[in-house]
């Protein structure tokens, strides 16, 4: 498995992330509780990505050691 790739891949979608949460937070037609709702899902899928790529090394981990015994 290519961790390297998927994690390059999941860094940029992150990156897009980050791009959207300058693009509400530099917004100022909304109020604070408007950018809550904004920054929520946002701030959820960075941490879906940034945990799946935790599990995905840790799979990739665990299967190496199981071929090398």
């Amino acid at each position: 498995m290519n961790i390297d790739f998927i994690e390059n891949k999941i860094g940029e979608i992150i990156k897009e992330l980050e791009k959207e949460v300058m693009e509400v937070l530099m917004d100022e037609s909304l109020d604070k509780k408007q950018t809550n709702l904004h920054m929520k899902p946002i701030t959820s899928t960075k941490k879906i990505l940034e945990n799946a790529i935790e599990s995905i090394k840790m799979v990739d981990k665990l299967g190496r050691e199981e071929l090398e015994k």
